[in-house]
């Protein structure tokens, strides 16, 4: 059993909480390992406080306020951007939306979640845990062009465009709240659509998650 704070594995542990390398991501919590297990991940690693490590130097290591009586490390799994539904994610920076929209996406029956330009990591510690497990089990791409996405591409737009609307698939992209969809993103989009709403703008998540409900609702 690791009693030591100093130990070196558990400084691998903090140093890919703070700054990842190598392919490998932490998770957190017994849920987040439990859904890793159902969905056949192996970890590369896995302590559980009380048997592989001491629970207050585990609960040192954790990124929680309350710490952690579980935790493991896994390989990233990168895929290829599928359909028939697809959600690419544009310069979404706060890895929490990140992890939400793989949470939504499995939740609608997204076939994959696109990481584009300036988004946050959906490995990093942050995103694993907004996802709710989903990280395991939602296909997640990298994509630097539209051209590699499934069409129609779909751009999200507020208050521009006609009111979304679900076709047979095709891919949902979207941007930051703040700063939206860079212009030459949404020209190179097939189609333009808005989310009817009373408000200003929704966030990432809540766009995506609403967006997905419509075109599952419309599919199923």
């Amino acid at each position: 059993m690791i009693t030591s704070h100093h130990n070196q594995l558990l400084k691998d542990i903090r140093r890919l909480h703070r700054r990842r390398d190598g392919g490998r991501f932490v998770a957190e919590g017994e849920d987040l390992v439990a859904a890793a297990d159902a969905a056949g991940w192996t970890p590369l690693v896995r302590l559980r406080a009380g048997v592989d490590v001491d629970a207050d130097v585990l609960a040192k290591v954790s990124s929680l306020g309350s710490g952690t009586r579980e935790l493991a490390v896994y390989e990233e799994r990168w895929a290829e951007p599928a359909g028939p539904v697809c959600v690419a994610l544009w310069g979404v920076k706060d890895p929490g939306n990140v992890g939400t929209v793989l949470r939504s996406a499995r939740a609608f029956g997204a076939a994959c979640v696109a990481i584009g330009p300036a988004t946050a990591d959906p490995f990093g510690t942050k995103a694993v845990r907004a996802s709710m497990g989903a990280i395991f089990e939602v296909p997640v791409a990298r994509v630097d062009d539209l051209s590699a996405l499934p069409a129609p591409r779909v751009a999200l737009v507020a208050r521009e465009g006609a009111p979304l609307a679900a076709p047979a698939g095709g891919t949902l992209v979207v941007g930051a709240e703040r700063e939206g969809l860079p212009g030459e993103v949404v020209a190179a989009c097939d189609e333009v659509r808005h989310i009817a709403i009373e408000s200003e703008s929704l966030n990432a998540a809540m766009a995506a998650t609403v967006a997905l409900y419509e075109w599952n609702r419309v599919r199923a």
